[in-house]
């Protein structure tokens, strides 16, 4: 819990009211303008209701006057925090670009300067900066670690719950790098990084993992094309499936996305698909391959693997069977004869999109 700060102490003293000691103490370092006592009938919003509003906590707000003197401009009676119009608009440009990505005590200057961009690397704005070197160490709320700055922007704002924010942010990294790097590189970040917070404080961030998570597969789905026919080689589709027991459907949609733009005709059968009915969807189908994804070593079945595997259809002399793609780090370890684990999803891409025929598995028997 912060330490209370200095003007939020009264201290008695003789003669001397504390609205005035409050008016006539000498502003804090870094603060802009010093704190008045507000005049009757201009009481402005509470902390607690501008948090609200924002969608930050008032422990943040807090943080932020005292740090960066991004603070009301008045008090009511020298000790409760008043927030008017003005100050709100201020909080709202440094809520905007600290979702951007831009760092607190830059976004605080900008804020205090009327919104204009701050700079973010040796005094260049931020969309001049080329994007490998957009790079940040800076752990913010969530666990990062070394990212793209994009990604501490996107973790701000679903901390804060800022669904708005989060959209135009999957949307800008989408338009910037694409959908696949965008994935790789800003999506799946960002949600490790929640993921993780939220198995390390019990039930806490379940509804940012739950809206981040909403926000991406909605960004992966409205960047897929429609579902196309099947070749005119007679070659089926790429059956994308998570094996029973799996719910975790979000790199399947990166997947499907990223073949759709490769013209891969794909059908996409999501979470926890039941092993006779993905069996039976194996067998009237004929897709040229299946791509199972385990999350977890408890989903992954090899014996399901085996059978998929071993499906056969067409007539005698030419009968095919698929081509089995073994997904996610439930099968690490696991030992799977013909039946391949591409390293992430570039690779994934390029194994699905080869000629029909490419593979072994996909070869006449």
């Amino acid at each position: 819990m912060p330490a209370p700060e200095p003007t939020d102490r009264p201290r008695s003293g003789p003669g001397r009211s504390a609205a005035a000691r409050t008016a006539s103490r000498p502003p804090a370092p870094g603060r802009s303008v010093p704190h008045a006592v507000s005049p009757p009938g201009e009481v402005g919003l509470t902390t607690g209701a501008v948090a609200r509003r924002l969608g930050v906590s008032p422990t943040t707000l807090r943080s932020w006057d005292r740090r960066y003197g991004i603070g009301p401009a008045a008090r009511v009676d020298g000790r409760h925090r008043r927030w008017s119009p003005a100050d709100v608009a201020m909080l709202e440009t440094m809520c905007r670009l600290t979702s951007s990505g831009v760092p607190p005590a830059e976004a605080a200057r900008a804020a205090k300067d009327g919104g204009t961009a701050a700079p973010t690397e040796a005094g260049a704005p931020a969309a001049d900066l080329p994007a490998p070197r957009r790079r940040s160490r800076a752990a913010g709320t969530l666990p990062l670690g070394d990212v793209r700055q994009e990604c501490r922007g996107l973790a701000r704002a679903a901390v804060r719950l800022d669904a708005p924010a989060v959209e135009e942010q999957l949307a800008a990294a989408v338009a910037a790098h694409g959908l696949i790097v965008a994935w790789q590189e800003v999506m799946v970040p960002t949600l490790h990084a929640v993921g993780r917070k939220w198995a390390s404080s019990g039930d806490r961030y379940v509804e940012v993992e739950h809206l981040l998570s909403w926000h991406v597969s909605t960004t992966l789905r409205r960047h897929t094309r429609p579902p196309e026919p099947p070749g005119a080689d007679g070659t089926g589709p790429v059956l994308l499936a998570c094996v029973p027991g799996e719910q975790h459907t979000l790199p399947l949609e990166a997947l499907n996305a990223g073949l759709g733009q490769r013209g891969v005709h794909t059908r996409m059968f999501g979470a926890a698909v039941p092993a006779q009915a993905l069996s039976a969807a194996v067998r009237r189908l004929g897709p040229r391959a299946v791509v199972l994804w385990a999350q977890s070593r408890s989903t992954a079945s090899l014996p399901l693997a085996r059978d998929v595997h071993s499906a056969r259809w067409g007539v005698k002399g030419a009968r095919r069977q698929p081509l089995v793609v073994l997904g996610g780090p439930g099968w690490a370890g696991r030992s799977a004869s013909g039946m391949p684990r591409p390293g992430g999803l570039a690779e994934a891409l390029e194994m699905l999109s080869a000629p029909s025929g490419a593979h072994p598995g996909t070869q006449p028997r």
